[in-house]
């Protein structure tokens, strides 16, 4: 039975990764931690599963439960993951991402154990890069332009020190924009799709859905196919290298905006907040998911109108 130690147990990819090892009957004792309570169910027929609530900026306590529990894995999942948040809380944001992820390395070395982590990074690492350069390649070098991404590419930075200098096994990715039913509606399409759900749930016929900038291009993945990704390079990636995980295909937030309004049967005009944007924003983010499939074989299942389909249906049902 594999031990696994999940991280940010509490959130969005967390839950759609125990439902992976449930679904595909993978034997599994599971440790969640997370800062929030968990409210999502704990009986599973595959999936030994238990939960503590702690901060993982307690190093002691920390050290105490990888000590106790012996992981063979850990998914690293907590994280302040929005840019948004990242630029009004620039000091939280680097020092949780980055000192969370050093207790936990460091607990493993310290324990002389040897546990394989996931250290999750995200496609935001790359900057902006011109468009004759995509897609984006694991080889190039990161240009971080905001306080999340710079968190990201120190955490990166971190797991190459500690699995060169130290021998901990240690597998990177940078994850592209992830999406999929019960993402928080602070994340761009969980947001679109719930204003027009409101908008569905009043009967009307035409609606307004306020917005940030819909020219900007995002290579979109759903979660679904996320988490397959993260359980196979858990557990065949190899170590001290970074993998993408993407789709390989771009679409613009104003084609989701269009996609959804079709969907919906709801004629959509959009007005753009100034508070949804960001300073300096990416433009266009397109990645490359080659080196994943050489190494694992693993390639996305989900279309896009799929994942805006169940999306979309989560938030009418919860309406």
């Amino acid at each position: 039975m594999k031990k696994i130690l999940i991280t940010g147990a509490s959130g969005f990819v967390s839950s759609y990764f125990i439902e992976f090892l449930e679904n595909n009957q993978i034997k599994s004792f599971v440790l969640g931690l997370d800062i929030f309570k968990n409210d999502y169910p704990s009986t599973y027929k595959y999936v030994n599963r238990s939960f503590r609530q702690i901060d993982l900026l307690n190093t002691q306590e920390i050290e105490n439960i990888i000590y106790s529990f012996q992981p063979d894995y850990i998914l690293h999942l907590a994280s302040y993951s929005s840019v948004a948040f990242s630029w009004k809380n620039p000091v939280l944001s680097f020092q949780n991402n980055t000192n969370i992820f050093l207790n936990l390395v460091e607990a493993v070395r310290k324990l002389n154990l040897s546990t394989r982590i996931l250290s999750i990074g995200s496609s935001e690492e790359y900057g902006n890069i011109n468009s004759d350069h995509l897609p984006l390649y694991e080889y190039l070098s990161p240009d971080p332009i905001n306080p999340y991404a710079v968190a990201r590419v120190s955490q990166e930075l971190l797991s190459k020190v500690y699995s060169q200098g130290y021998g901990i096994e240690i597998i990177m990715t940078r994850s592209f924009n992830h999406l999929g039913p019960r993402q928080r509606d602070v994340f761009v399409i969980a947001s679109f799709a719930k204003q027009i759900a409101e908008l569905k749930k009043q009967g009307l016929k035409e609606g307004t859905i306020s917005t940030g900038d819909l020219s900007i291009v995002r290579d979109f993945l759903d979660v679904r196919d996320v988490v397959k990704a993260y359980y196979l390079l858990l557990t065949k990636g190899k170590n001290g290298e970074i993998y993408n995980i993407c789709s390989g295909r771009g679409v613009s937030l104003q084609e989701i905006v269009k996609k959804l309004s079709e969907m919906s049967g709801i004629k959509i005009t959009t007005i753009t907040n100034p508070a949804y944007i960001r300073p300096n924003d990416n433009k266009i983010i397109i990645g490359s998911n080659e080196k994943i499939y050489n190494a694992v074989g693993w390639k996305p299942q989900l279309s896009i109108d799929q994942s805006l389909k169940d999306i979309y249906t989560y938030w009418c049902d919860i309406f």
